[in-house]
């Protein structure tokens, strides 16, 4: 996919690896001086060292003195922020339990991270773009927070979050030309995934023919896939789309996809 993002400036969560980092690389690729963020610092340099021109910093989403920094250095090096994609967040790789075994400190780690993180982000990115009267929001939510799954009370709860946060942030910047939208991806290859489901001692690798029996294309998406989604959301041309939630999940979430 290609779009016109010359003179554009970006700034991508999470962008170490996987989804983070192809939605910055295609941010990039299609015109746009990306600021590639990520509490990893090593791997997020590593990250961005490819692209021309990119600015690659550590962000932990959760902490208000480093997001504030962030958007400082992002302002000094550029003078703009334009768009600005949520994709940092985590889920448990270890607590797959009902909520009566859930562990609160687990509970309050992933809220901390995929919700109040992003609204201490969405909120620093806020203050320049009303005073351009422009830019992009696209946060990643998940097929989770819109069809809960068992299991992962906390992330599903945060996910859900993000989509109303979205809605609610698109009424209220929409009307000073700053669009918010999200993006639902369903299962995506991923060095996380692989870890859990896809990869040969995935710690839950024996359900992964009942996930993918869910979905009607049959295998996991790929990062690039969920990025060419957030270039439809960036581009000027999507000029008319504020508060929707763009799924992309191979149908995972259309219906029932087996006769019962």
């Amino acid at each position: 996919m290609k779009v016109n993002l010359e003179g554009k400036v970006a700034l991508v969560t999470g962008a170490a690896r996987g989804i983070g980092q192809a939605i910055a690389d295609a941010l990039a690729a299609n015109g746009a001086r990306v600021v590639y963020t990520d509490i990893e610092t090593e791997a997020v340099k590593q990250s961005a060292a490819h692209t021309p021109g990119a600015l690659a910093l550590r962000l932990d989403v959760t902490s208000q003195a480093e997001v504030a920094a962030t958007f400082a250095a992002t302002l000094r090096e550029f003078g703009r922020l334009d768009i600005l994609v949520n994709n940092a967040g985590i889920n448990s790789n270890v607590h797959r339990v009902n909520i009566d075994d859930y562990p609160v400190d687990e509970w309050e780690r992933i809220i901390n991270v995929d919700l109040t993180g992003l609204f201490l982000v969405s909120r620093a990115a806020a203050k320049p773009m009303l005073q351009q009267k422009s830019g992009r929001i696209i946060n990643i939510a998940s097929i989770a927070g819109l069809v809960p799954l068992r299991l992962q009370s906390p992330y599903v709860a945060a996910k859900a979050g993000v989509i109303n946060l979205t809605k609610s942030m698109a009424l209220e910047l929409g009307p000073s030309g700053i669009l918010v939208n999200a993006i639902a991806p369903g299962s995506v290859m991923t060095s996380g995934t692989r870890e859990l489901f896809y990869g040969d001692d995935g710690k839950f690798k024996q359900r992964v023919a009942d996930m993918l029996s869910h979905v009607p294309l049959g295998r996991p998406g790929t990062p690039e896939e969920i990025a060419h989604a957030a270039l439809f959301l960036a581009a000027p041309d999507s000029s008319y789309v504020n508060g929707a939630v763009l799924t992309v999940d191979g149908g995972w979430t259309a219906g029932y996809a087996r006769e019962f």
